[in-house]
């Protein structure tokens, strides 16, 4: 994989500098570095193996015409995506004024169509599994033609985004609503969470019967590597696709 990368990943450098003028050229070699180069390395190249439609180095203008420079955008046709890898270091040195620009830029974007994400460098080399997972759990809402093998995968996403987004643990009445389907299989795809370790299932105190199913919360539970690792490849394995072809029909091409 690592051949394959670095070769794609020069060829992708190459193009883009070739197509832009001598400034702009000048500012993607000196402005795109090895945190971006990192990212498309652990990140996107193991999650979709190619780098079509990405933008280094993307030119965006604020409400005023300011320009500013977005690490990357992924453009693929309906589709505007802006990615930011962030570090400690923008943090420590952004005033109150920097800051405040930020997020009215990043506002002003969100409402002129673009979706904006943003990645700690920390993440993307200490926990690319779980930014992977995170991107194409954002991605997979844009491919409306899901290839039939991979509904799967896009039902158990659909529960896991169901049960972080309640209070209370969920229940087989809860997803038989959300997915309008039958109880009992409902029941199955709790059951299927449970086996894949993202659920547990909570047993009353007048019975012994499971009613109620939550999330696996925690430190050391949820965001532990090799305990994602595992969560991640179950889902994938539902699939029935290879590892390097996990995302989306539509997502690559």
């Amino acid at each position: 994989m690592t051949e394959k990368f670095e070769l794609a990943y020069e060829v992708f450098l190459k193009s883009h500098m070739d197509s832009k003028s001598k400034d702009r050229e000048e500012l993607l070699a000196i402005n795109h570095g090895y945190e971006e180069m990192q990212f498309l390395k652990n990140v996107w190249w193991p999650l979709f193996g190619n780098l079509n439609h990405l933008h280094p180095e993307y030119e965006v203008s604020d409400w005023s015409g300011k320009t500013h420079f977005a690490d990357f955008a992924y453009l693929p046709g309906h589709l505007k995506l802006l990615i930011e890898i962030k570090d400690n270091a923008y943090e420590r040195v952004a005033n109150r004024e920097d800051y405040a620009d930020g997020l009215n830029r990043e506002l002003f974007l969100q409402a002129s169509g673009y979706r904006i994400i943003s990645f700690a460098y920390d993440d993307v080399e200490q926990r690319p599994e779980l930014c992977k997972y995170l991107l194409q759990m954002l991605l997979i809402r844009y491919q409306p033609g899901l290839h039939s093998t991979d509904r799967p995968l896009l039902a158990e996403m659909e529960m896991i985004r169901l049960a972080l987004n309640s209070p209370l643990p969920i229940c087989s009445q809860n997803v038989a609503e959300h997915f309008n389907t039958d109880h009992q299989t409902a029941i199955r795809m709790l059951q299927s969470l449970c086996q894949t370790g993202w659920l547990r299932p909570l047993c009353t105190k007048a019975s012994e019967g499971i009613h109620y199913y939550e999330m696996i919360r925690g430190k050391d539970e949820m965001m532990d590597e090799a305990v994602l690792n595992r969560r991640v490849e179950a889902l994938y394995t539902k699939t029935n696709l290879p590892v390097t072809q996990r995302a989306p029909e539509g997502i690559c091409n």
